[in-house]
Parts: structure tokens; sequence; C-alpha cells
């Protein structure tokens, strides 16, 4: 779904900005084999499920949004969850509920790690197939378990918000992309059967605004891109996303935590390569790789706190006044 733009411009229009990857750093793209068998499996599995859990990472929900998603789907009932709600500051959180209000859409925020919100999820899904046995009933069957395939990007957190909810691991899990590559059924009591299918991607990724998202995120095989350029464009869209605070980056976010702020360079813009620089001679003996390696894995740790890296650009209010 593309971010609204009713009412005019916003501070969130900082998140959806364009961010220069170093001219020496090729397109991200990621297709994995085991996506595309997955893929090919996907309509023999939907065709055997009563409801779509689709997962989302809650820091980028709109670049974890796969543009198939509705076509493979059609009218099966679509449960939204926005995992790792526990990454990103309250603002965003209510930011973005309003925002898929807007679009209709209910959403379920999860932390597959601690287990918020996952029994509602769990809940929400055994009251949206009951309608399946009502039906059943009816015609003098017996109810059964309501089917449901938990769908997403990798390393969305899908498995692991099935290991939560059966409450061991079943299936596994770990914080990379590509670790789950084949569907595997899960029993979850009398109530729901939960298919945890691979993560899945596009073909191609049109939009490297997106893609570069979901690199920062770790929700693309780090084959796809370079680090340090990927860490250069993190260090720009920091600077960006102070203006939103929403976003939950202080404005001496890189000085509290490293020691160095980032300055600007002549033309105003952030000297995010010279920050790179100066933070690999301070902390890992000029390194650049490593430092660049550093800063990324302290974002997706949470090292540096919750952040957004994505805002929706929410419809002014009529009468509220704007121009």
């Amino acid at each position: 779904m593309p971010p609204s733009t009713a009412g005019g411009s916003s501070a969130a229009d900082a998140s959806t900005q364009t961010i220069q990857l170093s001219v020496n750093a090729p397109a991200i793209q990621w297709y994995p084999g085991h996506i595309a068998k997955a893929e090919k499996a996907l309509n023999a599995a939907l065709a055997k499920v009563d409801l779509v859990i689709e997962v989302r990472d809650a820091r980028i929900p709109l670049a974890t949004g796969h543009p198939r998603l509705q076509r493979w789907i059609g009218s099966k009932p679509h449960l939204l969850a926005l995992n790792r709600v526990d990454m990103i500051p309250r603002e965003a959180r209510e930011a973005w509920s309003a925002w898929f209000k807007h679009q209709g859409q209910v959403v379920w925020w999860c932390d597959a790690k601690a287990g918020t919100g996952v029994k509602q999820l769990q809940q929400a899904a055994i009251r949206a197939g009951a309608a399946l046995n009502r039906r059943r009933v009816d015609r003098g069957m017996r109810p059964r378990p309501v089917r449901a395939l938990m769908l997403g990007f990798p390393n969305v957190g899908k498995s692991a918000l099935i290991n939560r909810l059966v409450r061991q691991k079943v299936v596994d899990s770990a914080r990379r992309a590509g670790v789950t590559r084949s569907l595997r059924w899960v029993r979850l009591g009398q109530d729901l059967d939960l298919l945890d299918a691979p993560g899945v991607l596009p073909p191609r990724l049109d939009d490297q605004q997106a893609a570069l998202r979901l690199a920062l995120c770790d929700d693309i095989g780090q084959a796809a891109y370079d680090n340090e350029a990927a860490a250069v464009a993190f260090l720009q869209l920091l600077v960006l996303l102070q203006a939103v605070p929403a976003a939950g980056v202080p404005e001496n976010l890189l000085e509290c935590r490293y020691g160095l702020p980032l300055e600007p360079l002549p033309n105003g813009a952030p000297d995010a390569e010279g920050w790179l620089r100066a933070a690999a001679e301070r902390h890992t003996s000029g390194d650049k790789l490593r430092m660049a390696t550093k800063l990324l894995d302290d974002f997706r740790c949470s090292r540096l706190g919750g952040l957004a890296l994505e805002l929706p650009q929410l419809p002014v209010p009529t009468g509220s006044g704007a121009a």
C-alpha cells in the first residue's frame, strides 16, 4: 500500500525522502532459489488454508508489504501483524495505527521475543476462522482447527511468532534472512493449525528506497548489499528522521553512543562518510567495514534505542484550517 498523500505534506515525508547509496554500490537485489521455490508452493498451500496472517516489520511496515499479497489471498480473511513493536517508539506505533485504520485495516502489534500481543493474534485468527466451522456444523460435519498461513518477508519474525504461540521451538528461527526454506504445518491446540512459510520477496526490488530499508533492518540476505554503503545511507537517513519526532531519533544520538557528532559538509549535507572514517579510527582500529557492521548491528539490536525508519503521512483532518 502506498502512503496516503491526502492533506498536503507533513514532517513524516522525511521518512520517505530519497537516500543515495554510494555510486560504487550496486543495486540491492536478492531472490534466492528457495524463495522462488516457496512462491510456487504458495498457490497449492493457499487452497488449503482458511486465512492468512501477514507479518511485517514494525520498523518498516510499508517496505515489508508484498505487492502480490492481495492477488494471492483473494477473498480469504487477512490479519496484519506488525512484529518487533518493542523496537519502535510509542508515537510511531500510534501514528501507524491511525494510518492503517484510515486504510480500513486492523493491526495486531506483536513482539515475538517477549510474547507481547501474541495471544491476542491467536484469538483473532480463531475468531476469523469461526465462520468456517459454523458452515461445517450446518452441513452436519464436525468442526476442525482453523488453518492459517503465516506469510511475510524474510526475517520479519514469522517463525519466532509460531514458536512463541506453541511455547516451544518447533520451527527454526534466527536473526537473519533465509532460515525457513520449506513449508511446515504446526498444530496449536485444538483450535488452530499454522503453516510456516519461507519469507517471500518480489522477484525484483524496483523500489530501491524500500530495498535499502530492508537491508538496514536485516530483512534481506546480507549478500545483497555492501555494508559500508548501507551504513553511510543509514547515517543520512538518521539526519532526515530527526525532523520526525515519532521516529525516535535524538539529535545527539551518534555523539552519545560513539562520542562523535555527525558534522555537515560545506553544502549542508551530512558528512556520513567522514563520520564513518572517524568512528572507525576510534572504535575499530581504522577498519571501516567493521565499524559499518557495528553501527548496523547496534541499530538491529536496539542498542540505539527504538527507531522507526518509516512513518506514515496522515491526511489532515477536515476543518483543521491547514492550507
